[in-house]
This record gives structure tokens, C-alpha cells and sequence, in this order.
């Protein structure tokens, strides 16, 4: 057998599982693997294995594949960059075709120069999310020449020393690897169903996702104080160069801030002279045919109307988890925006007051799973997240709803 070819051998023989372990071998045991399985390809909203299994992808690679697996036209523009230029280091080159075609597309849905104060028209092209939040520290600090940053519970923001010391969402993002980066303090994330000052309702969706598990409520605005008592106790505004928040918690939970808080920081860090860092995720550097991808991604949502399509899934998917929510009473809570759905699980004897026996949601995306529907956990509070891509349709939603139905009665049957 040739060297290199051992793995390989395996899984081309139909042995699976083997291979599967010698990989594990050769990787380092810090990546989690939620699913068992050795994905070979994928088409849309479904990813097909070395089994010959097809499984509903409702994660879409944690947000990236944002139009479905190997959607035609980013396969195309990927193909296409690849047989003119792979890569054209960004220092060596003034720009390369992708990059210049990116920045023009980049403009065309960025913030409007109608608010001068508003407009966003540079951008720096990485390799990682991680590498992105070091650069915006860096340009916190260098351009405020404050040392200091304030982050939020909960918040994953990368691996890396500066986005680690950032990262709050897991202990072992950060267990055995300190000190980590001084000069960042942890703010209180709005978690307003757990907050003690609130009653068991929800916060108010904007009024064209109204849902009947969601109701109206005020928030305390006790972490907008928070962050303020802060700047009085722990940081003082004249070393604190800004604030980095997640808009939506995801590693931590899908949790959704009240409305006003996000406004509330932008004020905050206006009156202080801080920059408010607003980190949405992202992956890929400044590789030509990654940029390409991301300009053919970028025009397909916007003319195949992915948004829409988005709002009216969310939609259907989050009335479909609140119909099941109404026979399964272990459903604590439904939130979200969008595609982006986060199922918080209580106890399926004790009631919603009760604390969710341990590995309750990571049992049932295990139980979906085996339904052919792929979902995931976030957060440490038992809950299960919903991630599809914003090309999802109407019959897919409804097949993960049914597969979560019948994976949440099957993990809840598992543990009486």
C-alpha cells in the first residue's frame, strides 16, 4: 500500500468506521465531532456520505454555506478562478481580478455614504474569523491608542490569543492555555429568560415575526448598566479602546439581545471615544478563488431573493417549533431571527422550572441524525441550534421539524 494511501484504502474498501478512527489518530482530539459520518458531497440543503447515506443539512457549515452545498453558481465561479489564478499574495500584488470584483459588491450592500457616519468602505480580506477579531483589536487599539477591550458572556469570537481572550462561550476555548491576553473584561450578555429582574416572558419580535411563545416585555436594562458600572469599577473610558459583541449569541446559545441594547453600546462608545466591534462571523482569507466564491454568493442572494426566502422559513420554522412546543412540554423556549433558531430544553418531568438532565440536546441532534437531518448544540444550557441555508424550502423546513419532533420524543424516552 503506498504511503498516504492508508485512509484512503479504507474508505474506498466500504470500511467506513475504520477510517473514521484512523483519522481521529491523526487529528487532534480538541475538534469536536458531532456526527460519525465522512461526508464525500453535497447538493443544496443535503450532504451525502461514504455510506451512501443523504442527510438534510440544517447547520450549513455553522453559517458559511450560506446558498446550499455547491450551489451552481459559486461552483462555477470557483472553477473559473481556479483555472485563471489560485492565489496572488495581497502584499506582493497591488489587487488581484476576484479581489477588485469582492470590493465592488462589498460597496454595492455596505452602509451608504447618505450617513457619513455610518459608511463602511474598507475592508481587510483573512483567513479565519479569528484573524479578523485580532484585526479589529488592533485597530482599537492603534487607532484609539487605548489598551483595554470589553467583551460579553457567552461571546465565541475564535481561537487565536487575542479572539481566545475574547471567548466566553466554553471553558476549554480557554482551559490550559493562560494567561491569556491581558486587558479584556467580560460584560453580562442580555439573556433575558434567565435574567432575575424579569418575569418568564419574552421580549417583543418585530412585528412581522410575531410568534405565540413570544411574548411582550420590557428588559431591565440592567447590562447596558453593567457595562457602564464597569467603566466606572474595572476599565475606565480612557483605557478602553472598545466593545466586541456578537449581534446574536451563537456559540452561545442563539440568544437574541432586547431591543435598544446594540443602540445603546453604539451610544456608549460614541460618548467615550470607543469602537464598537460587531463580529457576524466569517472564514476565508484573501484567496482569489475564496473571493470569487464570496462575490457569486453575495450575487445569488441577492437575485434569487435568499433573504425573503430567509424571513418566510424563519417564519415557518420557528411557528413549527412553537406548535411542537405546545405537545412537548420540555421546550423552554423558542428565539431567533431568521434562519439562525435557537430550542432551549427544560426538564421532560420535572417542568420548564427544572434544569435539563445534562447532554439532553446534544441527544437529540444525535437521535435527528440517524433521521438523516443534521442540527447542532449551543451554548450550555441545552439548547438546540438551526442553521439551514438561506436557500431552504418550504417541504425541507418541514422535514427538520418532523425530525426534531420525533429526535426530541426519542432522546426524552431514552432517559426515563
Amino acid at each position: 500500500m503506498p504511503p498516504g494511501r492508508q485512509l484512503t484504502s479504507l474508505l474506498q474498501a466500504g470500511d467506513v468506521h475504520a477510517a473514521l478512527a484512523s483519522f481521529y489518530n491523526h487529528t487532534p482530539p480538541a475538534v469536536s465531532h458531532l456526527n460519525d459520518i465522512v461526508a464525500v458531497s453535497g447538493k443544496g440543503t443535503h450532504v451525502f456520505t461514504a455510506g451512501g447515506d443523504s442527510y438534510l443539512d440544517m447547520t450549513s457549515g455553522i453559517g458559511v454555506v450560506s446558498t446550499g452545498h455547491c450551489h451552481v453558481r459559486v461552483v462555477h465561479a470557483v472553477q473559473a478562478q481556479a483555472a485563471k489564478l489560485v492565489h496572488a499574495q495581497q502584499n506582493i500584488f497591488g489587487a488581484h481580478e476576484a479581489g477588485i470584483s469582492l470590493i465592488d459588491r462589498l460597496l454595492q450592500i455596505m452602509p451608504s455614504a447618505s450617513r457619513p457616519e455610518n459608511v463602511i468602505n474598507k475592508f481587510f480580506f483573512t483567513n479565519s474569523g479569528s484573524e479578523a477579531i485580532d484585526n479589529a483589536i488592533k485597530v482599537a487599539r492603534g487607532h484609539t491608542g487605548k489598551p483595554n477591550i470589553i467583551a460579553f458572556e457567552g461571546g465565541f469570537h475564535g481561537r487565536t490569543y487575542g479572539a481566545m481572550a475574547c471567548t466566553s462561550s466554553k471553558t476549554i476555548y480557554r482551559q490550559g492555555f493562560g494567561p491569556v491576553m491581558p486587558g479584556v473584561f467580560i460584560a453580562p450578555y442580555p439573556a433575558c429568560l434567565h435574567c432575575k429582574a424579569s418575569s418568564d416572558q419574552e421580549y417583543p419580535l418585530p412585528p412581522d415575526t410575531q410568534h405565540t411563545m413570544v411574548k411582550p416585555r420590557s428588559c431591565c436594562n440592567g447590562p447596558l448598566e453593567a457595562v457602564e458600572w464597569m467603566l466606572k469599577m474595572q476599565t475606565a473610558p480612557q483605557e478602553t479602546a472598545g466593545i466586541i459583541v456578537e449581534p446574536i449569541l451563537g456559540e452561545g446559545g442563539i440568544i437574541t439581545p432586547p431591543p435598544g441594547f446594540l443602540l445603546g453600546l453604539r451610544k456608549l462608545c460614541d460618548k467615550h471615544g470607543m469602537l464598537l466591534i460587531l463580529d457576524e462571523g466569517g472564514t476565508y482569507g484573501g484567496n482569489a478563488v475564496c473571493l470569487a466564491a464570496a462575490t457569486a454568493t453575495i450575487d445569488t442572494i441577492i437575485e434569487e431573493n435568499c433573504l425573503e426566502n430567509a424571513k418566510q422559513r424563519g417564519n415557518q420554522l420557528m411557528q413549527g417549533l412553537v406548535d411542537i412546543a405546545s405537545r412537548q412540554k420540555c421546550i423552554k423556549n423558542v428565539r431567533g431571527r431568521g434562519l439562525m433558531v435557537g430550542v432551549e430544553l427544560g426538564h421532560p418531568s420535572i417542568g420548564l422550572d427544572g434544569s435539563p438532565p445534562p447532554g439532553l440536546a446534544a441527544a437529540v441532534v444525535r437521535s435527528a441524525a440517524k433521521q438523516n437531518v443534521l442540527l447542532m448544540t449551543a451554548g450550555p444550557r441545552e439548547t438546540v441550534r438551526f442553521l439551514p441555508p438561506l436557500t431552504v424550502s418550504p417541504d425541507e423546513v418541514d422535514e427538520a421539524l418532523s425530525a426534531f419532533d420525533a429526535a426530541l420524543k426519542h432522546a426524552i424516552s431514552g432517559r426515563h
